[in-house]
């Protein structure tokens, strides 16, 4: 028996990176998997490549190797009847919701008076009621199901403190714990707990890119993940550079499953101390 064997979660931002981690630490524990993800540019983050159609198709591949079933669609999170259809469409063919990671979502680097409207709105939009437009097709299957449910937000350490250069980002990561909080306290009649995960710099694409090194690294005209590196791990108490997506698929296992059972409304740093320091 795996720790969610029989459950069906709905992830966002599912084709890679955090994401596809996600899928494949909860089905490899038992549960099915309704993975949505934009698979397009978003015109304001130039740091790093989208994900692809062919990514979410490796998702969907991976988590079948795992013998589980997973119902994949490409659609965004700022279109509300867009992931309405697509938790609708799992539903329907897997006769049950669960579970629900909010995890999609971009990061860009600007300095906050360079931050432009056009920046901004993305930012909130995809972020922070893109998370909204999640819970809330989510939530009448969660009370319909009547077996209670866990839905676990991608916040970040940007989410409980201060971080330069990311004000747009910033303020959103800080809104969605709001957005948390409020819906750990609306909907604990039904058995649903809503909680938040707030990672320090994990590793992929959002940090592993020269505008990023740069930031880290901003007396060298070429930065490289190597040049970067101590400094990243100097943000940290741990001495550690950063984290693997596993380890915060790991912290939401936990949080989705039966062991967390009365754990709800928690702030979860899985930050390597980033947050102490």
């Amino acid at each position: 028996m795996g720790r969610v064997d029989g459950k069906v979660a709905f992830i966002t931002g599912a084709a890679r990176n955090q994401g596809r981690s996600h899928a494949l630490r909860l089905a490899a524990e038992g549960a099915d998997i309704i993975a949505v993800d934009l698979c397009e540019p978003v015109k304001s983050i130039e740091m790093y490549p989208p994900a692809t159609e062919e990514d979410l198709a490796e998702t969907v591949r991976l988590v079948e190797e795992l013998d589980r079933r997973v119902l994949a669609t490409k659609a965004d999170v700022r279109d509300s009847a867009a992931l309405r259809d697509a938790v609708d469409a799992g539903v329907a063919e897997f006769g049950r919701l669960d579970i629900v990671c909010a995890n999609a979502g971009v990061f860009e680097i600007q300095p906050a008076l360079e931050v432009t409207d056009d920046a901004w709105r993305e930012m909130i939009d995809i972020n922070l009621t893109g998370v909204w437009n999640t819970c809330r097709a989510a939530l009448p299957h969660l009370i319909e199901g009547g077996r209670g449910g866990s839905i676990v937000i991608t916040s970040s350490t940007a989410g409980l403190k201060g971080t330069p250069n990311t004000v747009h980002y910033t303020a959103a990561k800080h809104g969605v714990v709001g957005i948390m909080r409020t819906l750990a306290n609306e909907f604990a009649r039904h058995s649903i707990r809503v909680n938040s995960v707030h990672p320090t710099g994990v590793d992929t694409v959002m940090i592993q890119n020269e505008k990023t090194w740069g930031l880290f690294d901003p007396a060298n005209p070429h930065p490289t993940r190597e040049t970067a590196e101590p400094v990243f791990a100097s943000t940290n108490a741990l001495p550690v550079p950063w984290v693997e997506p596993i380890d915060i698929s790991n912290a939401i296992l936990f949080l989705v499953s039966d062991e967390a059972r009365y754990i709800t409304g928690v702030t979860l740093p899985v930050d390597a101390g980033y947050t102490v320091r």
